[in-house]
């Protein structure tokens, strides 16, 4: 029996300093080299994922920006991907603009993977997570809110008040994934809005499916880890998770600043890889 084992990264792998320990990177590309089936399921993108995880060198493939796109670890190339119907991603840019929010946009323009927001009307709470991101060859500032809706568009992040954001996620959670929480760094409400069928449910399903697993473990913090939850055989919330995640998990782990999810799988796969 095959077993795929996924982690959320934030506040579920990584630290409070936003970065994995030691231990973890040496537990986790010890235990894939020995034959463990894993991943780590984020809303970041490959750059950043990359820069906060960089002792983790094993091949695996990693699970990107909520589910949208899935890469592979050790050479990025793209194993899965999702974009909006250039309709769809006209739309929402329009209706976003017009309840007054300014969205950081993700999309391929011309081959080229970039985020692109308007410096003259994005959110200072977004102005300072693009500063967060200097040097980033993905970015993109423009002067027209036209602009923003260049290339294929497969992700939006909105940041603003909770009374600006909750009536959008309303009008579109059915018909798009949205992921609507408060940022665990910032305090900030976000919400950020991705294809139908881009999430970190549908992508584990993929994953599952094309490593031929009969078996899933996940471990996660936050409400964007439901799904993946509902999806596991096996679900462990980390001890620092929102109560809404601890009340569907298996068991509650170890918080992320202890290693958790490392500890776990160093005391529970390795007489898993041996037998």
């Amino acid at each position: 029996m095959k077993t795929l084992y996924v982690s959320d990264l934030d506040g579920t792998l990584l630290r409070s300093d936003q970065r994995t320990s030691e231990f973890t990177n040496r537990t986790i590309n010890d235990l894939v080299r020995h034959g463990m089936l894993f991943s780590y399921a984020t809303a970041r993108s490959y750059h950043t994922s990359h820069k906060v995880t960089a002792g983790m060198t094993a091949a695996f493939p990693l699970i990107l920006y909520n589910g949208a796109f899935v890469k592979d670890n050790a050479t990025g190339k793209m194993l899965l991907e999702y974009f909006f119907a250039k309709e769809d991603g006209v739309e929402l840019l329009r209706t976003l603009l017009g309840s007054g929010v300014s969205p950081i946009v993700y999309s391929f323009i011309e081959g080229k993977e970039k985020f692109s927001y308007n410096t003259d009307s994005i959110h200072p709470a977004a102005r300072d997570f693009v500063l967060s991101r200097k040097g980033d060859e993905r970015e993109r500032a423009v002067r027209q809110d036209a602009a923003l809706g260049d290339g294929e568009i497969f992700y939006f992040t909105c940041i603003e008040t909770p009374e600006i954001l909750e009536p959008l996620y309303l009008n579109y959670k059915e018909r798009f994934h949205c992921v609507y929480q408060r940022d665990i760094y910032s305090g900030e409400q976000w919400l950020e809005i991705m294809p139908k069928n881009a999430s970190k449910a549908n992508a584990i399903a993929q994953l599952k499916r094309l490593l031929g697993c009969d078996r899933l473990v996940v471990f996660g913090d936050g409400v964007n880890d439901v799904d993946m939850f509902a999806l596991a055989d096996e679900a462990y919330a980390v001890r620092n998770a929102m109560p809404e995640l601890k009340e569907i998990a298996t068991a509650v782990i170890e918080d992320n600043d202890h290693d958790g999810v490392a500890k776990w799988l160093s005391e529970h796969v390795q007489d898993e890889l041996k037998g």
